[in-house]
């Protein structure tokens, strides 16, 4: 049951109509480079005027936002670890981003989540082990119930679309 609310696509994560988008966002909420920088745009200036008054995010937590001018409703803006080679507590830290994005959801009543392969960009995370982490924390969290009723992992790229396809069975 829970494998049919997941599904994997490759595209622009800026483009999914769903209740809320997940930015791999940095620790200072600051417009970055890659899937961040790519939804600050799209969304336009007044998201980085609603996370200048939020502030900062420590690694491994989620911040809420609206999604100003996307597709969807709100944006969870989660801080994924940069790799350090494994020994820096980075696959607790990982697996606690996708954690905090479902509380979120759940206070929010968010039903609908597309997430990216958060850390995996400049922030150097091994995909297959990152994509391990994620499927392993949704599929957890979708079995643990509340409102999100369906998780899409938007890879940007084919190389990890493929590899989420692989554990996600889709």
């Amino acid at each position: 049951m829970t494998a049919a609310r997941i599904r994997v696509a490759q595209g622009d994560i800026t483009r999914e109509t769903v209740d809320a988008i997940v930015n791999a966002a940095n620790r200072a909420l600051k417009a970055g480079g890659g899937v961040d920088g790519a939804i600050h745009r799209a969304a336009g200036p007044a998201l980085q005027r609603e996370l200048d008054r939020i502030g900062g995010c420590p690694t491994g937590e989620a911040r809420l936002t609206a999604g100003h001018d996307l597709p969807a409703r709100h944006i969870i803006h989660c801080v994924g670890p940069v790799w350090q080679g494994g020994g820096q507590d980075e696959d607790r830290l990982l697996e606690s981003c996708y954690r905090a994005a479902f509380t979120l959801a759940r206070t929010h009543a968010i039903r609908s989540l597309a997430f990216p392969a958060i850390s995996t960009g400049i922030y150097g995370f091994p995909k297959d082990r990152a994509a391990r982490i994620a499927v392993m924390a949704v599929t957890e969290e979708l079995a643990v119930g509340g409102a999100v009723e369906l998780v899409r992992f938007v890879c940007f790229d084919a190389e990890t679309a493929a590899i989420y396809r692989a554990l996600c069975g889709d």
